[in-house]
């Protein structure tokens, strides 16, 4: 699988950074913006400060405004904050009425006079708001973060989601793939790196620092970042390898604590058993899919005999669906009575649910499966009694799942997921799967 072609940046990014973080400091101090100096409170209303920001012209005097808005932004209470959200949605929304004039004047005369002024009233003023904003130091993080808010107001308030629109519109153009720099983050990197990736470990807790030292410092495992320029301390997405000789069907052994390196010559297997997003105002910008396919391109020029990718997932629906089956097998799976549930019975739920349960837009109803499906993987193997940690046992009874990502097959894959949602999966999976899906039909069929 090759990394889809970029600009020279992108180029630079991938041949350089790898080795440390001398490009990294080099881009972010090509993407430093000047300081405005310290922010001082107007005392002005912030709607008031958001059209003096609008209106305003000066380079220095708009950096201003910029960081008090979000200055005072940040001071605010909840309520401050969801008025702040609704005076974005209700007087920065677009004009209907100049939006109608302009695209019947574009539709009479289609030149370039006509469709700049179409352009213009269709983009909300809010967007050019967040651009302003965006200009001042620290702008960028602080709109992540910002949206985290956002977020949650919306589900109290709908219409805010059309404020929502606009950052994800915004965000997906900041933080487009040609910004974003791979770095690999290893035991000798900087102390704060290395304290948010035990903070942002979302799939296998990271225990203490020795437990990190265990994931970043053998020569037989890796760990990868994307980072943005903007925010050069903060990683947004990272996955964590382990280079192994043959597809492993359990978590225990690649995180044991006595565990012994495999010898480069040994490697055969790049398992990627941890993905974990970072920021959760970035939410639905995707990343993911860009950095398994350039992970997958540095490992297999660093370690030639690498000849499989696959990951060793969570299935972390599991459980909630199995609860919602009407099934004595599902209840036999679910049953707390301290004894391991039947091996080749949860193998074959858990490979029913990962092919039949879709969700209501026909997406497979488990997360991870969506993501890996989505990117062109295929359902490999499933595993029982594969996670005995607390959290493995309570979402998906123990199971665990390997995704294939097969440089031949993974366009294909990726093309028949996107047009009818087809999940790619091995004859040993489906067969799996078959049993439970002929015994539910039957059941449907006497009653």
């Amino acid at each position: 699988m090759v990394a889809q072609s970029c600009d020279g940046a992108g180029l630079m990014a991938r041949t350089w950074d790898l080795g440390g973080w001398a490009l990294g400091d080099f881009l972010t101090t090509l993407f430093e913006r000047r300081r405005a100096g310290d922010v001082s409170a107007s005392g002005k209303p912030l709607p008031e400060l958001c059209r003096a920001l609008l209106s305003g012209q000066g380079e220095v005097s708009g950096m201003k405004r910029a960081a008090e808005v979000l200055m005072r932004y940040r001071q605010a209470d909840a309520a401050g904050k969801a008025a702040f959200f609704r005076f974005l949605a209700d007087e920065m929304d677009l004009d209907p009425a100049a939006l109608t004039k302009a695209a019947q004047a574009y539709a009479k005369g289609r030149d370039a006079r006509h469709l700049s002024t179409l352009l213009e009233a269709a983009e909300p003023p809010r967007q050019e708001l967040l651009r302003r904003l965006n200009q001042a130091p620290g702008g960028t993080a602080d709109l992540v973060a910002m949206r985290v808010d956002l977020m949650a107001a919306a589900k109290a308030e709908p219409d805010l989601a059309r404020v929502d629109l606009d950052f994800r519109h915004l965000f997906a153009s900041w933080f487009n793939r040609g910004f974003l720099v791979l770095r690999r983050i290893g035991w000798e990197s900087p102390a704060n790196i290395l304290e948010k990736i035990i903070q942002y470990e979302a799939v296998h807790e990271i225990q203490s620092w020795d437990d990190l030292r265990r994931r970043l410092e053998p020569p037989d495992r890796r760990c990868f970042a994307f980072f943005h320029p903007a925010m050069p301390d903060d990683p947004l997405i990272f996955v964590e390898v382990a280079l192994t000789r043959g597809i492993p069907g359990a978590i225990g052994a690649l995180l044991a604590e006595d565990r012994k390196a495999l010898p480069a010559h040994e490697m055969d297997t790049a398992v990627f058993y941890s993905i974990s997003n970072c920021q959760a105002g970035l939410r639905g910008i995707s990343f993911g899919n860009s950095l398994i396919k350039q992970v997958v391109d540095v490992l297999g020029r660093e370690v030639p005999g690498l000849k499989t990718f696959v990951t060793l997932s969570p299935i972390p629906g599991l459980v909630r669906w199995l609860d919602t089956q009407d099934d004595s097998h599902a209840k036999a799976l679910l049953a707390d009575d301290g004894v391991a549930p039947d091996a080749d019975l949860l193998r074959a739920m858990a490979a029913t649910y990962l092919l039949e349960a879709k969700a209501k837009d026909g997406q497979p109803l488990d997360p991870v499966a969506r993501f890996h499906l989505g990117n062109g993987a295929e359902v490999h193997e499933i595993h029982a009694n594969a996670d005995l940690s607390p959290k493995g046992r309570a979402q998906s009874c123990g199971a665990m799942v390997n995704y294939l990502y097969d440089p031949a097959r993974v366009e294909q894959n990726h093309e028949a997921f996107a047009s009818v949602q087809t999940v790619a999966a091995t004859r040993g999976v489906k067969a799996l799967a078959g049993p439970v899906k002929d015994r539910k039909e039957k059941g449907r069929k006497d009653q």
